[in-house]
C-alpha cells in the first residue's frame, strides 16, 4: 500500500527492544478506514498474513503448520501454550535466561504444570550437560526456550537446543518464546523441529503493539486435538480459533472475536516489505548482524561491558550494555533523551540499575538511509565520552 506523501510526525527515535520505529507505509496501512472483519476485501489480507508469517518462519513445509493472529501482547502466546498444551499435572521444563523464563514458568504454572527450570547465570545460557541431565530426569510435555530474552540480550542457540532435545526427549513439544527474535533473527521452524513459536508485532515485524502471533506444528495441533481434558480458556482455546484461521487461510469469512483490522493492514504491509521486497529474508538477518557488530564494537571502544557472558550468545536486535564505571541511569538515560534518542533502562531485577537496552531491529537496521544506527552510537558517544 502506497502511503500517499504520508508522514508520521516528527518524534524521538524509538530504540528500545520493542516497540521499535514503524514506516510510514505500515502506520498509514494502519490508517485504513473501518472495515468489516468477515469483508471480502480483509479476508484476503488476513490470509495473506498467516501465509507470509509462515515464509518468515520457514514453516511453508510441515504438514498441518498453522499461523494465528490473535489480538492481544506476545504475553499472550504464554497463555495459548499452557492453555492448550498443558493438562494439570503435566511437566515441563522451561530454560531460563532471565526475566522472561520467570514469567513463562510462572504462566505455567497457573495452568498447574509442574515445571522444572535450568536457570543460566545472568548473561549466560543453560550448558548442554545441564539441559541433557533435566531431559533425562523425567518426560516432559513441553520444553521452552527463550530465543531472546529482552531482559538480558542473551540469544539462546535454538537450532542446538532443538538437536538436543530431540536427541534425548523426541517425543517433547519445543515451543520457542521469539518475541524478541521474530524477523531479527533467523528461525527455522520446520528445520529445528519446533512446535510452536509465539511473537507479537511491535518488535522484528514492525507493526505497532496488539497482535499476538504464534505459529504451530501438526504436532503440536495433534496433541491439543487428542487432550485429555478441555482446555482452560475460553478466548485463547484453540478449539475456537483453528478453524477460524484456517478459513481465513482459505480465503473464507468466519467469527468467533472480531481482530484490530486496522492492525492486520498494517501487519499485512510490513510482511510484504519484509518477504517480497529488497532485501531478501537472509539479507535481512546479515543486516542485523552487522548493525550488530557495529553497535557492540563502538560501545566497547567507550569501555562500556556486555550483560551477555560472550558475544556469540548475545542477540543481533538488541544490546544490553553496561554502564561505564562511575555512570548510572540518570547520568545517560536522560542526556540521550535530550538528543531525542529512547533507549531503555535495566530489566533484570539482580542487575537492573546496571545496564541499559539498546534496540536495532527492523526499520532501524534495514532503512540505512534513515541513519539511525549512527545516531544511536553517535547520541550514546556524545554522552558517556563527556565524562
Amino acid at each position: 500500500m502506497a502511503s500517499n506523501g504520508f508522514k508520521q510526525a516528527p518524534h524521538k527515535l524509538l530504540v528500545i527492544p520493542g516497540p521499535i520505529e514503524f514506516s510510514d507505509e505500515v502506520l498509514y496501512a494502519n490508517a485504513t478506514p473501518g472495515t468489516s472483519h468477515v469483508s471480502p476485501a480483509f479476508v484476503p489480507v488476513f490470509g495473506d498474513c498467516l501465509r507470509m508469517l509462515k515464509t518468515v518462519l520457514y514453516a511453508e513445509k510441515g504438514e498441518g503448520n498453522q499461523a494465528m493472529l490473535i489480538a492481544g501482547s506476545g504475553t499472550l502466546g504464554w497463555d495459548s501454550v499452557g492453555a492448550n498444551l498443558i493438562e494439570r499435572g503435566d511437566d515441563a521444563l522451561v530454560l531460563n535466561t532471565g526475566y522472561f523464563g520467570d514469567s513463562f514458568a510462572d504462566c505455567l504454572e497457573t495452568y498447574g504444570a509442574k515445571v522444572t527450570q535450568v536457570k543460566a547465570a545472568i548473561g549466560g545460557i543453560p550448558s548442554d550437560d545441564q539441559l541433557v541431565e533435566a531431559l533425562k530426569s523425567k518426560k516432559f510435555k513441553v520444553v521452552t526456550i527463550t530465543h531472546v530474552d529482552t531482559s538480558t540480550g542473551v540469544l539462546s542457540p535454538a537450532a542446538h537446543f532443538c538437536d538436543l532435545i530431540k536427541k534425548h526427549s523426541p517425543d517433547t513439544l519445543i515451543v520457542l518464546d521469539a518475541v524478541c527474535s521474530v524477523a531479527s533473527e533467523e528461525i527455522r521452524f520446520d528445520d529445528w523441529g519446533l512446535d510452536v513459536v509465539v511473537s507479537a508485532t511491535q518488535k522484528g515485524l514492525g507493526t505497532p503493539p496488539g497482535l499476538s502471533v504464534c505459529m504451530l506444528s501438526g504436532r503440536a495441533v495433534k496433541t491439543f486435538e487428542t487432550r485429555k481434558t478441555p482446555a482452560q480458556s475460553y478466548y485463547i482455546g484453540w478449539h475456537k480459533w483453528l478453524p477460524i484461521m484456517r478459513a481465513y487461510e482459505a480465503g473464507k469469512p468466519m467469527y468467533f472475536a472480531t481482530p484490530p483490522v486496522q492492525l492486520v493492514y498494517a501487519l499485512h504491509a510490513s510482511l510484504t516489505a519484509i518477504t517480497k521486497s529488497s532485501p531478501s529474508l537472509e539479507e535481512r538477518f546479515a543486516k542485523h548482524k552487522a548493525a550488530s557488530k557495529f553497535v557492540k564494537d563502538s560501545l566497547a571502544s567507550l569501555g562500556c561491558d556486555f550483560v551477555p557472558l560472550s558475544r556469540d550468545i548475545a542477540a543481533n536486535g538488541m544490546t544490553a550494555v553496561k554502564y561505564p564505571r562511575g555512570l548510572q541511569a540518570t547520568d545517560v538515560l536522560p542526556k540521550l533523551a535530550e538528543r531525542d534518542i529512547v533507549v531503555a533502562g535495566g530489566l533484570h531485577k539482580a542487575i537492573a540499575s546496571e545496564y541499559f537496552r539498546v534496540g536495532h531491529m527492523g526499520i532501524t537496521v534495514v532503512d540505512e538511509q534513515r541513519g539511525d544506527i549512527t545516531k544511536v552510537v553517535d547520541g550514546i558517544k556524545q554522552v558517556v565520552g563527556g565524562h
